[in-house]
């Protein structure tokens, strides 16, 4: 008999091997409906593959992430089935699922070209497909005989990526007419696939390296519902307009310049107003908790990042290093801040009873990001982290890893992030190389997260192999206003800088010990979260945040040195107002500064010049009545404080 431990810990016997299809079928006929792949082990697997043994499963549907995983793996197949049937001799690269759906790079035949208007006919025969309903096969094949069969088609990519596999871990899937290389899993077929839409063109080098040959990425995304992909297509008409790099360009937040670099921004006046106001709020709340700010170089000696491990792991991802006149001196563009904080702790020596020691930094790091994956402020080489880091007993580890998600509620609470989910990212157990540190340390680390995340009640989800190389970390997923799901937010429990730096403190015992290291980022990076957050909420800031708190609109010409004077008298109550003084009719003054998302318009004319008043306008609300200049900097005031005042208390 084979015994299968289901996800409550039921057990269900079989006679023999089973699939996961039929497991989900003795449960119920609608599970196995809605089932599209199965956990063996923690193992993700086909459907289809039979499980011969005792085992420990999961079943996945649409609702999973591992089900989409799985439903836009194998369409992205389909969508390379059907290029080649367009395009016959097309070399495949790589086609794996993204966030939202899946692409393939590809290399077409000597002058084909894919564009636009080819898309749709690409659509249409992913559905014919699809409707056949072709079982997606899946066979072990040796090395010897991949190289064979992608060497009949002169595929020197796959050739590329066989090379590197060991003999005896490749398998190849089959559809129809298709074969791919491909370790899985897949849909049981193609009918489960009901809904298509190819979203757009790019060009990728292969494998991201700008030296070898640009291939066309071609992005995709599917369903099994129609419903579900009109519902995504209108998501995605809202996500446009919410796009961060238009809005920061409509409200003058930030910019580009080649002249600069590629990656590296410019926050214009008032995005850095924004940034400035999120930095002074989180300052705030760690002075309540604790911190101390500190200030650290923007390069380092090289040996400073070989010390800490960064510069193995993070070399090829870093700017060159920066030679100097001194034969064998270099320096890094720092691509982290820990190791200067942890060259600031042994600045001077640490009793028991400093400990914890508490450092901020609002630091800039650099990272060599290929140009391909540059994204507006969400992909930078130039990012500023609010970085921090905790140096602590083991008796203190765990309420300072509380008191940082108690700091990372108050963020998401001040900004209106209700909707997320912890996850506690492990190292994985098949990869031991990828990480640096002894196995207890891990397990020591990795016990303390699960635990205080229990004690805070806190959702969470455990993903093996998400951590980081010196330690396991809590991310926070946020959903933001249109569903999607980003990572903001993270802390990290480190037993490993404070062992590679040699970092120490007297204890109660006279003798020395090691501390325990806590990396934290509530906002991540600061060009990341202003992008969400833009986003999130279209550029409607709360009114504390916003760059541009009010706007005087004088009628006409006539009271333009009335505005300023009310705008000169709202500044001194730190108020932040500006002066629309453009020639244009009172209704196209309020139209343009409206979308520009100002909260309060201030409309000024005779009767207000000549009683010392303004007419007010809150966006989204309509007037206000008629208030006086000073009512009106204590009304806005009022409405500031009792917002902040909710958030630090």
């Amino acid at each position: 008999m084979i015994r299968i431990t289901l996800p409550d810990n039921s057990v269900r016997e079989f006679a023999e091997a089973v699939t996961g299809y039929e497991i989900a079928k003795s449960i119920s006929n609608r599970l196995a409906k809605d089932v599209l792949a199965i956990s063996v082990n923690g193992e993700t697997w086909d459907l289809s593959r039979k499980i011969d043994s005792d085992a420990t499963i999961k079943l996945f549907t649409w609702n999973d992430r591992e089900g989409k995983e799985t439903f836009w793996h194998s369409s992205a197949h389909l969508l390379a089935e059907a290029i080649e049937f367009y395009y016959p001799g097309t070399k495949f690269g790589i086609g794996p699922t993204v966030d939202t759906g899946f692409y393939y790079d590809v290399d077409l035949p000597e002058g084909k070209v894919l564009s636009e208007k080819d898309l749709q006919k690409l659509e249409q025969k992913m559905l014919e497909l699809a409707r056949q309903k072709n079982d997606i096969i899946r066979t072990e094949v040796s090395k010897a005989e991949a190289l064979k069969l992608f060497g009949e088609k002169n595929d020197e990519l796959k050739e590329e990526l066989i090379s590197e596999l060991e003999d005896g871990t490749i398998t190849l899937y089959s559809q129809g007419n298709f074969t791919d290389l491909c370790r899985g899993p897949h849909l049981p077929n193609t009918g489960y696939i009901k809904a298509i839409k190819i979203t757009s063109l790019a060009g990728a080098y292969w494998r991201g390296d700008e030296k070898n040959k640009m291939l066309t990425r071609v992005y995709g995304v599917t369903f099994p519902k129609q419903k579900l992909l009109q519902e995504y297509l209108v998501m995605i008409e809202e996500a446009k307009k919410r796009d961060h790099r238009k809005i920061g360009k409509e409200m003058e937040l930030f910019a580009f310049s080649e002249a600069v670099g590629q990656g590296l921004p410019l926050w214009l006046p008032k995005g850095a107003q924004l940034r400035m106001q999120l930095e002074d709020f989180l300052k705030k709340v760690q002075k309540k908790f604790g911190y101390e700010q500190v200030i650290t170089p923007h390069i380092g000696d090289v040996k400073l990042y070989k010390t800490s491990g960064h510069y193995q792991k993070y070399g090829q991802d870093s700017f060159q290093p920066i030679t100097t006149p001194t034969e064998g001196e270099e320096y890094l563009l720092k691509p982290m801040n820990c190791p200067h904080h942890c060259e600031i702790y042994k600045v001077k020596p640490k009793s028991y009873k400093d400990l914890p020691v508490r450092m901020a930094e609002f630091g800039t790091v650099y990272r060599y990001e290929q140009s391909g994956e540059l994204h507006g402020l969400t992909r930078v080489r130039s990012f500023t982290q609010d970085d921090a880091h905790i140096f602590c007993r083991p008796d203190q580890l765990k309420d300072e890893f509380k008191k940082v998600i108690d700091i990372i509620f108050i963020i998401f609470k001040a900004l209106s992030f209700e909707n997320y989910t912890a996850q506690i990212s492990l190292r994985d157990p098949n990869n031991p190389e990828k990480y640096i540190g002894s196995p207890e340390n891990w397990d020591k680390a990795e016990k303390a997260i699960v635990e205080a995340c229990e004690e805070k009640g806190l959702n969470t989800t455990t993903e093996l192999g998400e951590a980081a190389f010196y330690g396991p970390k809590l991310d926070f997923m946020i959903k933001d206003a249109l569903g999607r799901s980003w990572q903001l937010g993270t802390i990290q429990v480190d037993y490993n800088l404070p062992e590679r730096f040699n970092l120490e403190y007297i204890g109660a015992d006279d003798n020395r010990h090691r501390p325990i290291m806590i990396h934290r980022a509530p906002f991540g990076s600061m060009e990341r979260f202003v992008a969400v957050l833009i986003e999130h909420t279209a550029g409607k800031f709360p009114l504390w945040l916003t760059p541009e708190q009010a706007v005087v609109l004088p009628i006409s010409e006539k009271y333009n040195d009335y505005a300023k004077k009310v705008s000169d008298f709202l500044n001194i109550y730190d108020i932040r107002t500006v002066v629309d003084e453009r020639n244009e009719k009172i209704g196209r003054k309020i139209r343009d500064n409206e979308l520009k998302h100002i909260p309060y318009l201030l409309i000024v004319g005779e009767k207000e010049a000549e009683s010392e008043t303004i007419s007010v306008r809150r966006q989204g609300e309509g007037d206000k009545g008629t208030m006086t200049n000073k009512e009106f900097a204590e009304f806005i005031n009022k409405e500031v404080r009792d917002q902040l005042s909710e958030l630090y208390n």
